[in-house]
């Protein structure tokens, strides 16, 4: 009978693992206050192919990530799009977050912002609707490093805006 559970779990396993499409829409964008440098770091970790397949409906058919090639275009798209879909406030005052760059690691796109000049943080808005006009089930996960407080919070489409008191 334990070998039974155990060869089904296997085969679910092999099944799933295989699979040519994962079945969720997620990123994960940390954020983490570094106030001796008065500098909010920003990481979004995104699927590279749900942001292929955005890139190519959005601004060229023939774009392939993570292949070495015009990897200045490529980086000139994802900072027109993460700039007009990442829209953040903090205490009250709207900050347009630089792009650093990006990388590639095993099937994830690193996305790397940076908001300069923070003196202090008591309040941080974020609005992230990266996915959103491509998956109707995406999910945005907000995890907040600052003044020594972890936060975290869960976006979707029709709920894409978190506050942050701190």
């Amino acid at each position: 009978m334990k070998s039974i559970k155990y060869l089904a779990f296997l085969g679910i396993f092999f099944f799933c693992s295989f699979s040519a499409v994962h079945k969720y829409y997620v990123s994960i964008t940390q954020i983490e206050y570094v106030k001796e440098k008065q500098s909010v770091q920003i990481i979004s970790r995104i699927f590279i192919d749900d942001f292929e397949k955005l890139l190519r409906k959005r601004y060229d058919e023939s774009i392939t990530l993570d292949n070495g090639q015009d990897e200045k275009l490529i980086d000139s798209y994802i900072k027109k799009y993460l700039l007009t879909k990442i829209e953040i406030s903090i205490n009250g005052k709207e900050m347009i977050p630089k792009f650093i760059g990006k990388k590639y690691d095993d099937g994830i796109m690193h996305c790397y912002l940076e908001l300069e000049n923070v003196e202090s943080i008591s309040t941080f808005q974020i609005q992230n609707k990266v996915l959103f006009d491509m998956f109707d089930d995406q999910k945005n996960v907000i995890r907040t490093n600052i003044n020594g407080k972890n936060k975290t919070v869960v976006l979707n489409a029709q709920n894409d805006k978190g506050l942050l008191n701190f």
